[in-house]
């Protein structure tokens, strides 16, 4: 207990899924977290069952620049610094390069890749002046290997690896004390990939494809971020956690 203790941090994508289960985590620790989704009802919801004080929630578009720039003078009018930022926001529509619409297209790469970008920009000038700052940036196992049926999601779930990995070495260059880091998850079991488990068959073949023979829960990917927003991982910027239960080794 206690490894975030008096640290503030923001996770997009807060209401459901691997952002709920890291908000929990960081409260749990002694963070006081700032929540961002687009669901409203969920995101009270969330707030209402986390311990400790000085949470709050905010309803926002990650995709919209006005909204990162209020939230970076929300954050530190009211709680005066910033140690922690999850870009977890994001979705993905798994269809063939030829029944992609660039409307689609332009959605994914928003949601997962822009909101990076936008949050890291904003926030950053906050989390240098913590002098420790810690940027985990969602990305997944298929921003490290291709499949079919997942272009889109694959090029802003790339495009976020290299992103962090360029945040990284800038951050570093100019010696303001601030990590990235990106995290790719395997198969989780979250609202978004639950379609994929109604039929046993694509359930069977999903566990096929896992050595540890397991879909992740979201809590397993929270406390992989909860070290990568500590102190334990003060010597790691610019890598890359791999949480797949074996996926990518084989």
């Amino acid at each position: 207990m206690g490894r975030l203790e008096d640290k503030v941090a923001v996770v997009s994508g807060a209401a459901s899924g691997i952002g709920l289960a890291t908000v929990r985590a960081f409260a749990r620790e002694g963070a006081r977290v700032v929540l961002l989704d687009r669901d409203e009802a969920r995101l009270a919801e969330a707030i209402d069952e986390l311990s400790g004080e000085g949470h709050e929630a905010v309803t926002m578009d990650v995709t919209e620049e006005a909204d990162w720039v209020a939230l970076a003078d929300r954050v530190q009018d009211r709680h005066g610094r910033l140690d922690v930022l999850v870009n977890n926001a994001g979705f993905g529509a798994f269809k063939s390069i030829a029944e992609t619409t660039l409307e689609s297209w332009r959605s994914i790469i928003a949601v997962n890749l822009d909101s990076v970008f936008l949050g890291t920009k904003h926030l950053l000038p906050a989390l240098a002046a913590s002098g420790r700052g810690s940027i985990i940036n969602m990305s997944s196992v298929r921003g490290l290997t291709g499949a079919p049926n997942t272009a889109s999601y694959s090029a802003a779930k790339g495009g976020v690896r290299l992103f962090t990995k360029a945040t990284a070495m800038e951050c570093a260059a100019l010696g303001n004390g601030v990590r990235a880091n990106s995290i790719h998850p395997g198969h989780i079991a979250t609202p978004l990939t639950a379609r994929f488990h109604q039929d046993p068959a694509n359930s069977d073949k999903i566990l096929a494809n896992i050595p540890m023979r397991r879909v992740g829960a979201p809590e397993d990917i929270a406390d992989a971020i909860l070290f990568l927003a500590s102190e334990e991982s003060r010597y790691m910027t610019g890598a890359e956690l791999v949480v797949d239960g074996g996926t990518t080794a084989t």
